[in-house]
């Protein structure tokens, strides 16, 4: 077991993490739990445990169940101590793994310690561990579940989380909950299961029996598998299945000796009294590099293949028709909505941003782009005749997940753009669209981005397909659809250009990033992936503001970059750009192949090819993603994660030398003392 959960980790390396850590059977009798813990890569993790002697790796057993994590600190420093699993007490009674933040947990750690639990880490998981160890020893009798026990932890919790809880006292047993945080179970089988649904069991809020919903799947209490695997990501588990089930929030599963049932505290309104299980549309060969040296670079190289997914039996060339099959029972209630409201985060809502100017252009509606977080800050009116649509890669964005709910609450009809199938947010929507995009493994989206951006224009395609004063901009759109893909293998042709560019950008701190209109989402996306993959300083900047604050970064010395496209905007860019060379400026354009008098007036130009003005966002894009992937190499820093190697041992470094001037100065103080009192 311990090489199925090392493996499962490296599977979900591309995520972001700074430890690692697993604990599972000690000996055949589960009455004991080994916990091995580091910090830094699995790699390390995998080589501490090959140094214990106690271990002895050749040990059989009938039931063999483990739980193993990465970690990305949010509460106290990388250290073992803070990583997981983290556990109840010395003698590793319980012991949980946790995705998400609990944002009560102070408030039950002050419980707990005047109980007199005492606590080793500054996570705010260790209080989960201590909450599940509280309830035990304070249980009724001793026949209490360990469900049970952990719907009584749940109840008490507040925030994001995914669980999996594992004990002595409970052995052969692991119980996985979640609420607002993806958590999904493969299930294998050496026979046919007994049924592709498994039963709900919903227990009464005044008593400990239980009482199952059998309207639909009579007589099925449990399913019995051979392997079960409990994960946040599918990746960890498609080598070993594609069978899944994806759990609802609050929904507490529950495997002993390989039977795994399902339950719930109590039944609400719309609740399905079962969940599916499913077969994972992804493949192993999909989630591997291949000849690249990283995801991200497979995945931007990509694009050409999965904006033709996301069209795929959509959009009929010939006749100009879209099909969305997802919308088809909805279109029309749409189509006499008041506004829409496209609500994300990141990534995503610079995919709303994109693409709002030709949405408002062919709908003739009001559109709202909302970042999910600030949409939930403010308490924004939402009526029951707006369309809100949630555009999230992975379906499972915990912000855009909350403004889902809000909107849903006031009778607005909801619309899922995900990447994701059986996503929370792909099953919570009234209805909405896959983008198809394929497996996103790296940590900054690329792809996705893209393939959101043409499922939006789509959409816009298909609100107008019965206005005749729109066919022409329609047929204009859609015939640019049908050569994007070749357009998009040109760009990628720049990578070398780009790497060039790179080699004389790397060194230094900062990076402006100007355009408008259709390429102001542009620029905050170049911006946000030069951010989050190179850790430099870079900023997206709306070219109409140029004059009213941002001109002043302007000089010789600091790196601009300026989209400039042939379209309504084209003479105010020109006039942007002319600002920005008396300001000494030497800005770096990316602009039309056939635009000769930019191409002339202009230093630097990253030439590509020219499309319809609505979709060369997607081309003007992709140079800033090779930029950002190869700043990244240039400057040492691992693409794959949100933490590279170097990083850490630098904040290391700095943690270091902090330590040494404060025991320097603690030595100051306490010579001073002792002279002053001698």
């Amino acid at each position: 077991i311990l090489e199925i959960l090392l493996k499962g980790l490296q599977r979900l390396e591309y995520r972001g993490y700074d430890s690692a850590g697993e604990g599972d059977d000690w000996e055949s009798n589960a009455k004991s739990i080994q916990l091995i813990k580091q910090r830094g890569k699995v790699k390390v993790l995998d080589e501490e445990i090959h140094k214990q002697q106690d271990v002895d790796l050749d040990v059989e057993f009938d039931v063999h169940l483990g739980i193993a994590h990465t970690r990305w600190a949010t509460h106290g420093v990388p250290s073992p101590v803070n990583s997981h699993p983290q556990r109840s007490d010395k003698n590793n009674e319980f012991i949980v793994i946790h995705n998400g933040i609990i944002t009560n947990y102070k408030d039950l750690r002050k419980f707990l310690e005047s109980k007199g639990y005492e606590f080793e880490s500054e996570t705010d998981t260790e209080t989960i561990a201590k909450l599940v160890k509280y309830m035990y020893d304070n249980r009724e009798s001793d026949d209490i579940s360990f469900a049970t026990l952990v719907e009584r932890v749940t109840q008490q919790l507040e925030g994001a989380f995914a669980l999996v809880f594992k004990s002595i006292h409970y052995p052969g047993e692991a119980v996985g909950t979640r609420r607002g945080g993806p958590l999904l179970i493969g299930v294998k089988s050496d026979h046919k299961l007994s049924t592709d649904h498994i039963p709900v069991l919903y227990r009464s809020c005044k008593f400990e029996s239980v009482f199952l919903v059998l309207d639909f799947y009579p007589n099925v209490i449990a399913v019995s598998v051979t392997d079960c695997f409990l994960s946040y990501d599918g990746s960890a588990v498609i080598e070993h299945t594609n069978r899944v089930i994806f759990l609802e929030d609050d929904d507490v599963a529950a495997v002993t000796d390989g039977r795994l049932s399902i339950h719930r505290i109590k039944r609400t309104a719309g609740d399905h009294p079962a969940r599916a299980i499913q077969t994972l549309q992804m493949e192993l060969q999909q989630i591997m590099k291949g000849n690249y040296s990283s995801f991200m670079q497979k995945e931007i190289f990509e694009q050409p293949e999965s904006v033709v997914n996301t069209m795929r039996g959509r959009v009929n060339f010939d006749n100009n028709t879209v099909t969305l099959g997802g919308l088809k029972d909805h279109i029309k209630e749409i189509q006499r909505c008041r506004r829409l409201i496209l609500i994300a985060c990141g990534t995503s809502y610079h995919a709303g941003v994109a693409t709002r100017q030709v949405l408002e252009e062919l709908t003739e509606l009001p559109v709202m782009v909302e970042l999910a977080s600030d949409f939930l800050d403010r308490n924004t009116p939402v009526f029951r005749d707006d369309v809100c649509f949630f555009i999230s890669q992975s379906g499972e964005t915990a912000d855009s997940l909350m403004a889902l709910r809000y909107c849903k609450e006031r009778g607005a009809l909801t619309v899922g753009i995900t990447n994701t199938v059986g996503s929370s947010i792909s099953r919570e929507t009234d209805c909405g669209v896959h983008i198809n995009a394929g497996p996103e493994i790296g940590v900054a989206s690329t792809k996705a981005y893209t393939s959101q951006f043409v499922a939006l224009i789509m959409f816009a395609l298909l609100m107008c397909d019965d206005r005749i004063s729109m066919q022409p901009r329609r047929r204009e759109i859609i015939q640019g659809l049908r050569v994007l893909p070749d357009l998009i293998k040109e760009v990628l042709s720049l990578d070398d250009e780009i790497q060039k560019l790179a080699a004389e950008l790397y060194q230094q701190k900062s990076v402006l990033i100007m355009g408008r209109g259709y390429h102001y989402a542009t620029c905050l996306e170049g911006a946000l992936k030069i951010k989050e993959i190179t850790y430099m300083h870079s900023e997206g900047i709306l070219a109409g503001e140029l004059k009213h604050g941002p001109l002043a970064l302007v000089d010789k010395l600091m790196p601009v970059i300026m989209i400039i496209m042939r379209d309504h905007t084209y003479i105010k860019c020109q006039n942007a750009l002319q600002q920005v060379v008396a300001r000494q400026g030497r800005p770096i354009v990316i602009c039309d192949k056939d635009d000769y008098e930019t191409i002339k007036n202009s230093s630097r130009t990253i030439k590509v090819p020219h499309c319809v003005d609505c979709l060369q966002g997607i081309l003007s894009v992709i140079p800033l993603q090779l930029l950002s992937f190869h700043l990244a190499v240039l400057r040492g820093y691992d693409v794959s994660t949100h933490h590279s190697g170097l990083k850490m041992i630098i904040q290391s470094f700095f943690v270091l030398i902090n330590n040494y001037y404060s025991l320097v100065g603690y030595a100051h103080i306490l010579l001073h003392i002792l002279l002053k009192n001698h």
